[in-house]
């Protein structure tokens, strides 16, 4: 079976749209177990807006679960490019060093937040 260029361009925006959503989703992971129940219901979430998406598309179902596997597969390759990740910092960092970027993180995410938290949905703040 052959795409047609529509097709073909149609499923790429579809992925290019769904992106930020998978990285959002993968942002929180950093390995502590105890957040696992709110990762399965964020994913069931995406899994829905995904469907959703899908729905108003229009797509086939055959197409539908072609994106999943893309989509699934996506997961699997951005956890072990994770993991590598974490094995490469972990050869460069001893844990108190790795600790301390953990904390200094933390802390510059905190305060990025604070200066940009009141802009929400396009709302731009008055600096006056």
């Amino acid at each position: 079976m052959t795409m047609s260029l529509r097709q073909l361009i149609a499923s790429g925006l579809l992925a290019t749209a769904l992106l930020p959503l998978a990285v959002t989703a993968q942002a929180g992971n950093h390995g502590d177990e105890h957040h696992a129940p709110d990762r399965e219901r964020m994913e069931e979430r995406m899994q829905e807006h995904r469907q959703d998406v899908y729905e108003r598309a229009g797509l086939s179902d055959e197409k539908q679960q072609a994106l999943n596997e893309a989509h699934d597969t996506f997961r699997e390759e951005m956890t072990d490019v994770r993991e590598a990740h974490r094995a490469r910092m972990a050869d460069i960092l001893d844990e108190d060093e790795q600790q301390a970027l953990r904390d200094a993180m933390h802390e510059a995410r905190e305060a990025y937040r604070e200066g940009h938290g009141k802009r929400h949905h396009g709302e731009a703040m008055n600096d006056e």
